[in-house]
C-alpha cells in the first residue's frame, strides 16, 4: 500500500466541517476588518524566499522543498506566504492601484521540518498583510484582528508575547553588540550557532538547544538599542494595545525566525499546548518590498498555523459547529417513487437545502439507522401510495413524530425543516 508521505495529513470528509468552520471564520474577521482575500502560487523562484525571508534563517538553510524545473530554474513550494504576497504586490503595482493594501490570504505551506502535534512538512496557514501605511496604529491593528479571530473562535488560554527588534539602524548597534557576547561564549554554544555567529547573528535565538537558550538568557536584548523612532514607535503600540483592553507581554528575547521583520514583533501562544505553542505571530516588514527591488513601502502581517488553531480548540473543548451537515435524507419506497424522489431531491438541492437520498432501495429501518448515525434531522418518505395524492410523510428525528406534507409544495417543507412557520397541507 502506498501512503501517504511524512509529516502530511489527510483531512478526512467526517473531520473537514472543523476546517470550514475555521476558514469560515477567518473571512468573516478579515473582511470586518477591511481586509481582501489574495492567492498566489504555491511554487515561486528560490531566490524570492532567499531574498525574502533570509539566507541564514532555518526555513531557507534546512527546510525548503527546493528543486530544479526542467528550464534549469531553481523552485521552491512556498515555506510561508509574506514572501509570495509582497511578490504579487510588487509585480501587480497594487500601491498604484490603491495607497494602502489589506490582503489575507489562506493556503498549504510547505517545510521540511520534524512532525510533531499541530505542526506538519505540509501545513495550512492564514495570514494578512497590510501594506502602505507607518502608523503603528496598523500594528496594533493587525494583533487585534489576530486576538478578535481566536476569541470568536472560543479560544481563551493564550497569550500575547510582544518585542521590537528595532530598525537598520538600531539593529546594527544591537548586533555589534550580541556579536561581542556570543564570541565570548561561542565555544559554549552549539554548531548552528556557530553558523549563526558567522552568518546573521540574530538568528542565535531561534535556536531550540537547552544549554544555548540558557546562555542566551544573559544576551543583551534588543529594547535596550532601540533609536528615539524605534522606541516611539513600540511606546505607542503598547499603548494602542492598552487602549483596546488587549493584554500582552513585553518578550526582549523575541525576533521570530524572519529577516524581514523590522519595529514590532509579536507572538500568540497558546497555554494548552505544551513546549511547542506558537498558534500565530507577526510583525512589521518595512523593507521588504525595497529589497525585492520595489519602492519603499512599510507593511506589516501576521500568519498562523491553523493545525495548531484547531489542536487549541480541541485542547480548550471548544465546540465545532457542523456547518456542512444533511438537512433532509429523501426515502423512494417502489419502483415509480425512485424516480419521482431523484427529481424532488434535485428540487430541494436548487432551493438550498442540503439534501441524500437512497438509490439503492433500502428499507426503510435502514434509512432511519443511517439518518440517526448521520445525524440527520428530517426524513421525507414517498411511497407509491402516497404519490397518487402527491403527498408524503415527513418525519421529525429528533420529536419521533411524522407530517403529511404536499409534493407539490416544497416551500412549505422546507420552513418545517427550518423550523419557520409552515401551512398544514
Amino acid at each position: 500500500m502506498i501512503r501517504k508521505p511524512k509529516g502530511t495529513n489527510d483531512i478526512l470528509p467526517q473531520d473537514i466541517y472543523r476546517w470550514h468552520y475555521l476558514e469560515n471564520m477567518i473571512k468573516e474577521i478579515s473582511a470586518m476588518f477591511g481586509y481582501r482575500e489574495i492567492r498566489t502560487p504555491i511554487f515561486e523562484s528560490t531566490d524570492l524566499f532567499i531574498r525574502g525571508v533570509g539566507d541564514g534563517t532555518d526555513i531557507v538553510d534546512k527546510e525548503m522543498y527546493s528543486f530544479v524545473d526542467r528550464g534549469g530554474r531553481s523552485m521552491s513550494l512556498r515555506p510561508e506566504g509574506t514572501a509570495s504576497v509582497a511578490r504579487a504586490y510588487l509585480e501587480h503595482s497594487m500601491d498604484k492601484i490603491q495607497e494602502r493594501q489589506k490582503v489575507y490570504y489562506i493556503g498549504p505551506m510547505f517545510r521540511y521540518e520534524k512532525p510533531q502535534a499541530g505542526r506538519f512538512r505540509q501545513h495550512y496557514q492564514f495570514g494578512l498583510e497590510f501594506f502602505g501605511e507607518s502608523s503603528p496604529l496598523a500594528d496594533v491593528e493587525v494583533i487585534s484582528l489576530a486576538y478578535t479571530l481566536y476569541n470568536k473562535l472560543g479560544i481563551k488560554n493564550i497569550s500575547i508575547n510582544l518585542n521590537s527588534v528595532g530598525c537598520d539602524k538600531c539593529r546594527k548597534e544591537f548586533s555589534n553588540a550580541l556579536k561581542k557576547f556570543l564570541e565570548i561564549n561561542l565555544d559554549k554554544l552549539c554548531e548552528d550557532c556557530h553558523r549563526r555567529y558567522y552568518k546573521n547573528p540574530l538568528r542565535v535565538f531561534d535556536c531550540k538547544n537547552k544549554n544555548c537558550k540558557e546562555i542566551l538568557s544573559e544576551a543583551p536584548i534588543t529594547t535596550n538599542y532601540l533609536c528615539d523612532e524605534c522606541k516611539n514607535d513600540f511606546e505607542n503600540v503598547k499603548h494602542g494595545l492598552d487602549m483596546l483592553g488587549i493584554s500582552y507581554k513585553v518578550t526582549p528575547t523575541l525576533v521570530r525566525g524572519l529577516d524581514y521583520y523590522t519595529k514590532t514583533v509579536f507572538e500568540v501562544v497558546s497555554l494548552t499546548l505544551g513546549a511547542q505553542n506558537a498558534i500565530g505571530g507577526g510583525g512589521r516588514y518595512n523593507n521588504l518590498i525595497e529589497e525585492l527591488d520595489g519602492p519603499d513601502i512599510p507593511a506589516v502581517g501576521f500568519a498562523a498555523g491553523m493545525e495548531r488553531i484547531i489542536l487549541s480548540m480541541d485542547n480548550e473543548d471548544i465546540n465545532i459547529p457542523h456547518c456542512d451537515d444533511i438537512e433532509l435524507r429523501i426515502v423512494p419506497i417502489g419502483k415509480k417513487a425512485l424516480e419521482i424522489c431523484f427529481r424532488l431531491a434535485y428540487d430541494f438541492r436548487k432551493l438550498g437545502v442540503k439534501t441524500e437520498m437512497d438509490y439503492r432501495n433500502k428499507s426503510l429501518k435502514a434509512n432511519l439507522k443511517l439518518a440517526n448515525k448521520n445525524n440527520e434531522p428530517f426524513i421525507l418518505i414517498v411511497g407509491d401510495d402516497e404519490l397518487i395524492e402527491k403527498k408524503g410523510k415527513l418525519k421529525d428525528m429528533k420529536e419521533n413524530k411524522e407530517t403529511l406534507v404536499s409534493l407539490d409544495n416544497l416551500e412549505n417543507i422546507i420552513k418545517i425543516i427550518r423550523g419557520e412557520n409552515a401551512k398544514k397541507d
